[in-house]
């Protein structure tokens, strides 16, 4: 991966589409669950159309997974002149509230080469779930802390508000299921999803503002856009429900400007509201 890093970044692009392509083909567990998901996403599709997109988001999680070399081994800042940033106003004025900011995101194919392009226009913390290799999770976690004012386990709550509190930006993603531990389930593409409510309660404790944030890979030249979304308004609700459904309706609206770019392989409906029901994925959930 490291040797990989150091080539061009349209050279990476071809390497990494070629990754997915061959994911495609052999990864058929993956690919299952990624054709599930997209046609409960997108039933309007054709199953041709369907097919494609499927295809489409291997590659662009393969070029997504030879960018982590770029953003573990390399600096990224070379790539700042081809980073567009979209609504960085919205950012700033929610930081001007004084409590700290969350950046909401998704996860999107760009997921490290996006929060790593960030920090060379803002400064934000990462809360990050840790790796099962214990190597690997050392590389991240060393690789994160360089480019991150501060880097937060999961757990680590008593962090995230000493973030919060010195006005910092916290960034974390919210959209994979974990279960049926502190979720309510919400909306996402029309389906109920399990959706968990921990930001609801870290904004009510904080007091912070909630911004949803996302990027993409531009399709052609090499390049990325990074967006920042206007806060969410009257959040925290008081409703968990509602709450969860402004989140994933922000996740489900950035996904269609580039549906490819998403990690449909990650199994998002997995957690049903009848435990009973047989769930999508052909096993009882």
């Amino acid at each position: 991966m490291w040797l990989v890093a150091q080539l061009p970044l349209r050279v990476q692009w071809w390497l990494g589409s070629g990754l997915g392509r061959l994911a495609w083909r052999l990864g058929s567990s993956r690919r299952r669950i990624t054709e599930a998901n997209i046609h409960l996403c997108f039933p309007q599709l054709t199953e041709q159309r369907q097919r494609e997109l499927v295809k489409q988001s291997f590659i662009a999680n393969g070029i997504g997974l030879l960018e982590i070399g770029v953003c573990w081994f390399c600096d990224t800042n070379k790539l700042k002149a081809i980073t567009t940033l979209h609504g960085l106003e919205n950012f700033e004025r929610a930081l001007e509230g004084g409590k700290g900011v969350l950046l909401v995101g998704g996860h999107y194919s760009t997921l490290e080469m996006g929060g790593s392009l960030a920090t060379h226009f803002i400064e934000s913390s990462v809360m990050q779930r840790d790796h099962n290799n214990p190597l690997v999770n050392a590389i991240m976690t060393r690789s994160r802390e360089r480019r991150y004012g501060m880097v937060h386990g999961a757990r680590d709550l008593r962090g995230l508000f000493r973030s919060l509190k010195k006005n910092h930006a916290v960034w974390y993603a919210t959209d994979q299921d974990y279960g049926r531990k502190d979720i309510v389930f919400a909306p996402f593409f029309g389906i109920p999803t399990g959706t968990i409510t921990a930001t609801s309660r870290i904004a009510e404790r904080s007091g912070c503002k909630v911004v949803p944030f996302s990027h993409f890979r531009r399709s052609g030249k090499p390049g990325y856009d990074i967006y920042f979304h206007p806060a969410l308004e009257n959040f925290p609700s008081g409703d968990d429900l509602v709450d969860a459904t402004a989140i994933n309706q922000t996740i489900e609206q950035e996904i269609k400007r580039a549906p490819d770019q998403y990690l449909w392989m990650h199994r998002r409906f997995k957690t049903r509201p009848d435990p009973d029901d047989p769930g999508f994925y052909g096993r009882k959930r």
